[in-house]
């Protein structure tokens, strides 16, 4: 009988250990989830950038991108399986909107508890240039190209700045604050792009890809021909044709994006006198914070250089 009551002693003393040890770790991982504070998602490079110099140095907010920095426009990207898990754990998702991220009625369907801050929520976007089959579809909501026209791209951390102060009260000072600082290191690029427009609107230029059509309203260009190019892109010798018409007629400085743009930029060169430029659609890089800034810098520099040559 001695030998059947301690059994049950040590029997109990073990479900109470393991009990104790089961509350201990609940608490724990509780704890660990208070610690980790908002966690916020970005589905795309320029939205990254722009989340990071909002949130900071906070440590009570953790940031992450959803696809690779390489990855480019989101026009066609499909989601993975990280991606999704990503998004199950996220509390913000930053977006920009205007139809890029194409699977985004999926992620709402998928997470009705998950906050969609939309970068270009209320923004009247460029309508989109006319196009082919060839041509990259958006839906109706316009060219979403928003981040290239530094005014607007000021606009765009507005709004995803109040999103997240929204989403996450106990920050929201330091989101607006954060933003607000962030805005004045923008200003001498807003500045330097009037400068140039005293000297460069009205001129006519070519554009390999539909982003750059807010660069020309930036500065006041005619944009005469346009050819969206991306890795799917074939050019017909008819298109060539009008290209190379375009530029007899006065058009002297064709604007490329050099990943996709370099052949028929080659052929521009080797054809005519037109200066070829290739700028930074800003969708891909490190992830440093001044990420933007100095590939807008650079940009405007080399439009200052070839309409000065």
């Amino acid at each position: 009988m001695k030998r059947k009551y301690g059994f049950v002693a040590v029997m109990l003393s073990a479900i109470l250990v393991v009990g104790l040890g089961l509350t201990a770790l609940y608490t724990k991982q509780e704890k660990a989830g208070e610690e980790r504070g908002l966690k916020v998602v970005t589905s795309f490079f320029p939205m990254y950038i722009i989340a990071e110099n909002i949130i900071g140095d906070s440590s009570q907010v953790s940031l992450e991108n959803l696809s690779e920095p390489q990855t480019g426009c989101l026009h066609d990207y499909q989601l993975t399986p990280a991606d999704m898990k990503l998004l199950s754990e996220a509390d913000v998702f930053v977006v920009n909107g205007g139809g890029i991220e194409s699977f985004l009625a999926d992620v709402a369907a998928s997470y009705p508890g998950l906050q969609i801050v939309n970068a270009c929520e209320g923004m009247e976007l460029l309508c989109e240039e006319e196009e082919d089959d060839h041509g990259h579809a958006h839906g109706d909501e316009g060219n979403a190209h928003a981040w290239m026209s530094v005014s607007r791209y000021m606009q765009l951390v507005d709004t995803v700045a109040g999103g997240l102060a929204s989403a996450d009260e106990a920050n929201a000072k330091l989101y607006l604050e954060n933003a607000a600082s962030y805005r004045q290191r923008l200003l001498p690029l807003e500045e330097e792009l009037k400068e140039l427009k005293e000297s460069v609107e009205g001129k006519t230029v070519v554009s390999f890809h539909e982003a750059y059509a807010y660069v020309a309203e930036d500065l006041g260009l005619e944009v005469a021909y346009t050819l969206d190019l991306d890795e799917e892109r074939q050019i017909s010798a008819g298109e060539v044709a009008d290209v190379l018409g375009v530029i007899e007629e006065g058009a002297r400085v064709v604007i490329a994006e050099e990943l996709y743009g370099k052949e028929m930029g080659d052929t521009i060169l080797g054809e005519t006198d037109a200066q070829v430029i290739y700028l930074d659609t800003l969708v891909r890089g490190s992830y440093e914070k001044d990420s933007y800034l100095n590939g807008m810098e650079k940009n405007i520099r080399l439009l200052r250089e070839a309409f000065t040559q």
